[in-house]
């Protein structure tokens, strides 16, 4: 899109392109997503960003009326393989948080030099700049949706002194902590312990329709015991499912009904400053991230997929909460998943329900389990010869999977789908897929499930259902 184009859509409050972009007044110091209700500024006053954290480098603060740190991210960054977008992957997922720049650059293989000029060339801000924009959408979440210690929000959100919190809050939202939090009217008390264990209410936004009921079904359909459940009926279910993170265990709640462009949910977390990396997994489960607007219309441009995109328009093509997980789902089925997590998974410290375990971590498995397939698999993961973190490389872990003995192309394949998220795969081997590029995927989940309801048209030749599936007050 060129600046005309961009002016175009923010002038028709266009929501299709919400996180593709951002747009800010400078009569007024405010940056916009371009759906924004707002009064349509003047061209001259206009400027446009790729992202909203170069709209902050830029000196505007975050509109209250659209909530622009709040929209989808660009589905540019499921799709794109280079350092770039492999980099915005690994700072959603709060790699810098956790490790900082060097830590990021050693996990892409470049400089810190390289990658903070290459951000800043693309995306007008370096990887400081994006993890802070994060960090900043995280605490505003805590402060308006739990009665956790403005101090302790800091800190649980990313923030390295207290200051630094206080002074960021202000300059993007021209506000302090605890106004923000007034302004809100939850009235929200109670303190830490209240807010673990009430856990985190969130919305989870998307863009354009979401053919929600498909997703469920999916993931229903491959919920492994102990650490995923589906309860409820069809349009009103819940999925749960514990999480294993970085500095403790989750358990993630998400409603199938929604009454906007969201999906509710609730976190309960054992330490809050894993909070930002659980919502950008949720994320990557449900593919919330995606243009449904550029696939429909590629899609339905084949003859034998038209019907089924009319009849579940907004599909998606889920991803995984634990790519580490769904790797080892791939490879072993349902069942033998299910052993696993019971001979050898975590057990909770507060099991919830049926949710009881986590997966068990691939170094447990290179150590204990018999299957020698599964073990030289668990030891590529857990020695690091094998990446499947938001940040890999798609094609070398493909071929590091090759090279795996008991690991054929389809379940690499999957694996590369599911795992690593990749909008263009065709497990099967479907005939004539490469005109269905680059949205393969999507395409397999259309045939996928008209092959799981069959009362809907579908084609003769649809493949089968994979072995397995991975399986409020705010936006994240």
């Amino acid at each position: 899109m060129d600046e005309r184009t961009r002016y175009e859509a923010v002038s028709s409050r266009d929501a299709r392109f919400d996180g593709a972009f951002f747009f800010a007044v400078v009569t007024t110091g405010i940056y916009c997503r371009p759906s924004c209700p707002a009064v349509t500024p003047k061209r001259a006053n206009v400027r446009f960003y790729p992202t909203a954290a170069a709209a902050q480098a830029g000196g505007f603060r975050a509109c209250r009326r659209c909530r622009p740190d709040a929209v989808p991210g660009s589905s540019e960054w499921n799709v794109r393989a280079d350092v770039v977008g492999r980099a915005v992957r690994l700072i959603g997922d709060g790699v810098v948080d956790r490790e900082g720049v060097p830590g990021l650059a050693g996990r892409l293989g470049y400089s810190a030099r390289q990658v903070q000029r290459q951000l800043n060339a693309e995306l007008g801000a370096g990887p400081v700049a994006l993890a802070r924009a994060q960090r900043s959408h995280t605490a505003r979440v805590l402060l308006q949706t739990t009665g956790l210690p403005v101090t302790e929000i800091a800190f649980a959100a990313g923030f390295a002194s207290v200051r630094q919190f206080n002074d960021t809050i202000r300059r993007i939202y021209a506000r302090t902590p605890s106004a923000l939090r007034a302004e809100a009217g939850t009235g929200l008390g109670g303190g830490r312990a209240t807010g673990l264990r009430a856990g985190i209410p969130l919305r989870l936004a998307h863009r354009g329709p979401y053919a929600v009921g498909a997703v469920f079904d999916l993931l229903g359909e491959g919920a492994v015991d102990r650490v995923e459940e589906m309860a409820g009926e069809p349009g009103c279910r819940t999925y749960r499912r514990t999480l294993r993170l970085p500095y403790g265990t989750g358990i993630a709640a998400v409603d199938e009904g929604s009454a906007g462009p969201w999906l509710e949910a609730r976190i309960h977390l054992t330490d809050l400053r894993d909070l930002t990396t659980a919502v950008q997994r949720l994320r990557r489960l449900f593919d919330l991230d995606a243009d449904p607007y550029a696939v429909d219309e590629a899609l339905a441009a084949d003859p034998r997929l038209a019907p089924l995109v009319a009849a579940r328009p907004g599909l998606r093509s889920p991803g995984a909460a634990d790519p580490e997980e769904e790797a080892v789902r791939a490879l072993v089925g349902r069942e033998r998943a299910a052993e696993l997590v019971e001979r050898y998974g975590k057990v909770l410290d507060v099991p919830c329900g049926a949710l009881t375990h986590v997966f068990p971590e691939p170094g447990v498995l290179a150590g204990a389990a018999m299957d020698p397939t599964l073990r030289t698999l668990a030891a590529a993961l857990a020695d690091g010869g094998l990446r499947l973190d938001a940040g890999a490389d798609r094609a070398e872990a493909e071929r590091a999977l090759g090279t795996l003995p008991g690991v054929d192309r389809r379940t690499a394949a999957l694996i590369r789908m599911r795992a690593l998220g990749d909008p263009d795969v065709d497990p099967y081997g479907t005939a004539n897929a490469e005109r269905w590029r680059p949205w393969r995927s999507y395409a397999v989940r259309h045939l996928e499930a008209a092959a799981r309801q069959p009362q809907i048209s579908a084609p003769s030749q649809a493949p089968a259902t994979s072995r397995h599936a991975n399986s409020s007050t705010s936006t994240a």
